[in-house]
């Protein structure tokens, strides 16, 4: 679903819909396999539901599991579709997703639910 792209973010390809209620999210499953297999250390038993960063346009923002959402799709407010140009959802959208460590600087400058500031970008 992602793959390596530079020292900061993993790259993948989703389709981006508009979400009504509040913080982005994905298909759980999917929210699931990707935080164990890229964000988990790999010592002992680990939380799998932690907020993903994911960076569309300009504006990064946590993003959680959510059975609602279909595989393969990223739901997100309409204020970042607006920013990140998105036209006619659903549309196929190259996404990055930031690596662990960046994800945990992003995460301490905001809670878990709402956007992350235009300064942390």
């Amino acid at each position: 679903m992602f793959e390596q792209f530079s020292r900061g973010y993993y790259l993948g390809r989703l389709y981006v819909e508009p979400r009504r209620d509040g913080a982005a999210a994905m298909c759980r499953d999917q929210h699931e396999r990707v935080n164990q297999q890229l964000y988990a250390s790999g010592d002992g038993v680990e939380r799998t539901d932690l907020p993903l960063v994911m960076k569309l346009g300009s504006r990064h923002f946590p993003v959680h599991g959510d059975e609602r959402v279909p595989a393969d799709t990223l739901a997100v407010p309409d204020d970042v579709l607006e920013s990140a140009n998105v036209r006619n959802p659903p549309s196929l959208r190259e996404v990055f997703l930031a690596k662990a460590d960046y994800a945990a600087r992003l995460l301490s400058v905001t809670d878990a639910t709402s956007a992350l500031p235009d300064s942390a970008v």
